[in-house]
């Protein structure tokens, strides 16, 4: 048996032609780690994990019955929603806090954290959206869930949810249209900050297939305990499950990205 695993993969219908991702679902670190250097109070941050983000995951995964695949290890080990060359792929210092367990870092132990970590997480959300995409013989719907800290650098983050997206807008204009008729939310586009990243998760199993996607951040207040959990579970299910039934959600369709054009290693 392995001393950590790297991704979780929960059972779900494939025939539903559904999948959701939480890149940042949790705040563990293997123990040949430590704490990183950093203190207990580090890992309750959102620096460490998307906080309410796998409670939130779970429950729509078993409520919906589609097939989730969550990050096991923190962010601050290693970022699985950044490339393999960005720069912020290990972090030396987050918001502040300074991870000493992370410079200086070896190319070794850098190749060991990809190796470990971040490639076994982007296999494993390879092959469920490859198996959903079988099953169904028609491209998946895959919604990515994060989540965001109320404010930052002490300015105030008024909007409840966002949506972050690149250039296809397929799953992101009735994803925002759906959540805005609730009557009670604002809701960000692109919001607090822009969802077009090189290599990121959705642009690495997405925007280069041509499969339709979203990303959705929850402000962290608001699912930080199981009842507000509970609660946006109830308020994203019958959403997720309206925009699975919409046809056009199940065509690929390659849309240029804004960050450049595409490797030709597809």
């Amino acid at each position: 048996m392995q001393e950590f695993e790297s991704y979780e993969v929960i059972a779900g219908d494939h025939d539903k032609g559904m999948v959701l991702l939480a890149d940042h679902a949790m705040n563990r670190l293997p123990p040949r780690y430590g704490s990183l250097g950093l203190d207990e109070a580090a890992f309750r941050r959102h620096i460490a994990y998307d906080i309410g983000i796998e409670g939130l995951t779970r429950q729509l995964a078993a409520r919906l019955g589609v097939p989730a695949v969550l990050s096991c290890f923190s962010r601050l080990l290693i970022d699985p929603n950044r490339g393999e060359d960005d720069p912020t792929l290990i972090m030396k210092i987050s918001d502040g806090a300074i991870v000493p367990g992370n410079y200086p870092i070896s190319e070794t132990e850098w190749d060991y954290r990809l190796n470990t970590f971040h490639r076994p997480y982007h296999k494993a959300v390879d092959a469920t959206v490859a198996s959903v995409a079988a099953k169904t013989e028609k491209a998946p719907l895959v919604l990515s869930l994060h989540s965001y800290t109320p404010a930052w650098k002490g300015v105030a983050r008024p909007w409840h949810a966002a949506v972050l997206w690149d250039s296809d807008d397929r799953a992101v204009r009735p994803l925002i249209s759906l959540l805005e008729a609730e009557g009670d939310l604002l809701v960000g586009d692109n919001e607090p900050y822009d969802g077009a990243l090189k290599n990121d998760t959705m642009y690495r199993h997405c925007m280069r297939r041509g499969i339709p996607h979203a990303l959705l951040e929850v402000r962290q207040d608001l699912i930080g305990d199981d009842q507000g959990i509970s609660a946006w579970a109830d308020r994203l299910e019958p959403i997720f499950a309206k925009m699975n039934a919409m046809p056009e959600l199940h065509e690929y369709r390659i849309f240029p990205s804004r960050t450049g054009p595409y490797p030709d290693d597809i």
